[in-house]
């Protein structure tokens, strides 16, 4: 039966797309009166977040975006061989307003061995520009459309096997903002949870490939955010101050789960539900993100802390790769070592048994003499460093 399954899911490649009912860039196109203008879109890689618009009206809004093909990080030691819009897991983000005329180009890089094409879950029309942008490895294609409704919506490749391609990371999200725009934040940022299967078992070293009948019975080996395993982690860590105001535009690539979208140490001021513009829930612990979905997510930094980003189905969280953090604490001068900066410097509490670890790592690495730092040893100088 699953090789039934898998068999039809690969001949689902063979079947050609519709025929488009999208306007073609390439046809003669009266813009409306209202459409003031051309400006090229900002896009920009995970988790940055292009700037609010600014101006009053639409506008025509060019968008170019390649698939690369690529193998990168999944975790440490892991390989896979993704497929990408932009080079990136997710794709590029892109921010658009309410009215504007989009004239989409999506290329194909060379080195692609498979077609691809974008569906915008933003798009009204045949297949939300899947049918009018098939396109081949070395090919581009350019379709158009007015932006109808507001809010944050998946973008993803629609070529069969669609969960296949999908499952290998093409997807993203298109935030269309509302006319009136939403109210200032000091930070956004852009997160999206994919799951991903693949023939090793999770942690198994080297270069993994895709696993069909996995991804059919819905037994990922990683969960992550953002693409890899620790994406948002470390020094790549979301910041923000203590007391500012944040938003995250935080989608579900899928293809299969749904996510349990929760912050440890926060409550979310505001969830736009499902991404939309209308049902705004207030004082929310954690909120369902359907595969396909996205919610956009704010909160304000109360207190100095780590805060951490979580599937709330938490052996995703802490056994497959679904966990981020958002760094705040301090601000202002802070002297390291003697050094006096001018910067954000994360509020970590750190263990004896932590720093010993730390401290033994260090020393028995980079040609250093080795040997071994005990939690007592850290006491001692803890307790040293307090009587001074």
């Amino acid at each position: 039966m699953k090789k039934t399954a898998i068999l039809l899911s690969l001949l689902g490649a063979l079947i050609p797309c519709h025929a488009a009912s999208e306007v073609k860039a390439e046809a003669a196109i009266k813009l409306p009166p209202e459409i003031r203008g051309e400006e090229i879109a900002v896009l920009t890689d995970p988790p940055n977040v292009p700037p609010p618009i600014k101006r009053k009206y639409p506008t025509k809004v060019i968008v170019k975006l390649e698939v690369i093909e690529k193998t990168m990080r999944m975790s440490d030691g892991v390989d896979y061989n993704f497929w990408t819009f932009g080079g990136c897991v997710p794709g590029k983000f892109i921010r658009i307003r309410q009215g504007d005329f989009v004239e989409f180009h999506l290329m194909n890089h060379p080195t692609s061995k498979m077609p691809h094409n974008i569906d915008l879950h933003s798009v009204t029309g045949q297949g939300g520009g899947a049918a009018a942008s098939f396109t081949a490895p070395g090919h581009s294609s350019t379709f158009s459309f007015r932006v109808l409704n507001p809010g944050l919506y998946i973008y993803h490749c629609a070529v069969a096997p669609v969960g296949m391609h999908v499952a290998n990371g093409m997807y993203g999200l298109i935030y269309v903002e509302p006319e009136g725009g939403l109210k200032k934040v000091d930070r956004e940022y852009y997160v999206v949870q994919g799951d991903f299967y693949t023939k090793g078992r999770n942690g198994e070293q080297g270069l993994q490939p895709f696993d069909m009948e996995k991804a059919i019975d819905e037994r990922p080996d990683y969960v992550v955010f953002n693409g890899s395993v620790g994406a948002i982690t470390g020094d790549k860590s979301m910041v923000a101050n203590k007391g500012e105001t944040v938003r995250v535009f935080f989608g579900n690539g899928g293809p299969n789960l749904s996510s349990s979208c929760h912050v440890i140490g926060e409550i979310f001021d505001k969830v736009y539900v499902e991404g939309g513009t209308k049902t705004i829930n207030e004082n929310v612990q954690t909120t369902m993100v359907p595969a396909g979905g996205s919610a956009i997510l704010e909160f304000k930094c109360e207190a100095p802390g780590t805060l951490i980003l979580v599937d709330h189905a938490l052996t995703r969280a802490f056994n497959k790769g679904a966990i981020g953090t958002i760094l705040h604490g301090q601000t202002g001068e802070v002297t390291v070592n003697g050094n006096t900066y001018n910067s954000v410097m994360p509020a970590l509490a750190l263990h004896d048994e932590d720093v010993a670890n730390v401290m033994t790592f260090v020393l028995n690495s980079w040609d250093n003499q080795g040997g071994e730092v005990k939690p007592a040893d850290v006491a001692k100088v803890r307790a040293a460093t307090v009587k001074k």
